[in-house]
């Protein structure tokens, strides 16, 4: 074999070790597609994202292409290595061939290019794609037979090519890419995202002002008391009931009154002439189901009751929204505050205090797949009404009761412990 043979040959030998470069990465780059950035991008009719995302859709073929390709380069590169090594070496030139372009291989063809692709997916697969779309169809009738064959073979276990994952994300899977986001999100952006998110997780009854702490017009008081509340009222839309609220007869608009204010007619009567008929909702609706049903129904306060019919509380469209964008009025959160720090890294919390705000509050782990509140979960726990105050450990929480009256406990002490802390105290 003459010199300039073998200089062709090696030409032609590295440009086939660049083909083989060319697939790999090709492959890898492919695979490592965020598939929903392409599909952002393909809405932007991005022609390289519009090519690969067809590609995809029949990831079989795309392989076939690409295995097909690779494996031809390869082979063909082996056997002209040999030929070379032949003419140079000899019979011993064959195990020097192989050993020589086994490394090149794996150097220059495989792992680099798939390092660099796995790294930087769209400034590969999308170039590549351009070039895969017309070898599919060149190479199609070969590429069919060998998807018709190992096509075959996945039926035999179960698995149909055409029922892949449809990569659909989970609310907790979204819950973690939001929370992986703070360097492209805001984090009142992100803190507005998660509350979305939480909202089939959370019930009305979780978030609801509960029934003894209602504040509403009681048609049996007298008239000069009931005037004066309305006077001095903050609240826009108050019940109306007539002794308790399981008795209530309707809800009052504020602004309805004042038309009864101007004609200095104010009565009982008057009251009940521009009050809005109730709108009761079960307790256990979630948050999201009930932010549609306050949309259809073109409200902004429900009754909940419970399985029995009892009326348990209030819950607003405002109580809602706030668990989405946080609080909507700050005075509305001075007035109530139920957490008080204390010098010693302590906190006294009123028994009457939603767990949830206090977890959000303080960034406390509480649970709250029970009890609603302090004083349900402390009385949970003990399993009675305790006669006295007593200090318990609740996982890294120590909890101390300050104040015990009426069946109920008014005021607890909580004080977060280290891991080690809780240990020592549990033994």
């Amino acid at each position: 074999m003459e010199g300039a043979s073998i200089e062709s040959l090696l030409g032609l030998l590295f440009f086939l070790i660049l083909c083989s470069a060319f697939f790999s990465s090709s492959e890898t780059g492919m695979m490592s597609l965020n598939r929903y950035r392409l599909r952002h991008m393909v809405k932007n009719k991005h022609r390289g994202a519009i090519k690969a995302g067809k590609l995809l859709q029949r990831p079989d073929r795309l392989i076939g292409v690409i295995l097909i390709g690779n494996n031809f380069v390869n082979i063909l590169a082996s056997a002209i290595a040999t030929l070379i090594a032949v003419e140079l070496w000899g019979e011993a030139g064959i195990a020097i061939a192989t050993a020589a372009l086994t490394l090149v291989i794996l150097i220059f063809a495989e792992v680099t290019p798939k390092t660099v692709a796995a790294m930087h997916p769209e400034k590969i697969a999308f170039p590549a794609a351009y070039l895969l779309h017309p070898l599919l169809k060149v190479l199609y009738p070969l590429v069919w037979v060998v998807n018709f064959i190992t096509n075959g073979l996945l039926k035999l276990f179960g698995i149909k090519v055409t029922e892949g994952d449809h990569h659909h994300l989970s609310t907790e899977e979204l819950r973690t890419l939001v929370n992986e986001s703070g360097a492209v999100l805001q984090q009142r952006n992100q803190s507005m995202l998660l509350g979305v998110l939480e909202l089939d997780d959370v019930t009305v009854n979780d978030i609801m002002i509960p029934r003894n702490e209602v504040i509403g017009i009681d048609l049996d008081d007298d008239l000069d008391l009931i005037i004066e509340q309305l006077s001095k009222t903050p609240h826009t839309r108050m019940p109306v009931f007539r002794g308790e609220l399981n008795k209530v007869v309707g809800i009052l608009h504020m602004r309805n009154l004042a038309q009864v204010f101007q004609q200095d007619a104010v009565s009982k009567a008057a009251i009940l002439q521009v009050i809005h008929e109730p709108y009761f909702i079960p307790e256990t609706t979630p948050l999201q189901t009930q932010l549609l049903n306050f949309q259809k129904e073109s409200r902004r306060i429900a009754l909940l009751v419970d399985e029995y019919g009892d009326i348990q509380g209030i819950v607003t469209l405002e109580d809602i929204l706030e668990e989405i964008v946080g609080e909507l009025s700050n005075n509305n959160k001075e007035d109530n505050q139920d957490i008080y720090p204390q010098e010693d890294g302590s906190f006294f919390i009123d028994g009457t205090a939603n767990i949830r705000d206090v977890n959000k509050s303080l960034d406390w782990h509480l649970p709250t797949d029970g009890p609603k509140t302090i004083n349900g979960l402390v009385t949970e726990q003990l399993e009675s009404i305790p006669d006295a105050n007593v200090c318990m450990l609740m996982d890294n929480y120590r909890v101390e009761t300050l104040q015990v009256s009426d069946n109920l406990i008014k005021t607890v002490r909580i004080t977060q412990l280290a891991n080690d802390e809780a240990d020592d105290e549990e033994e």
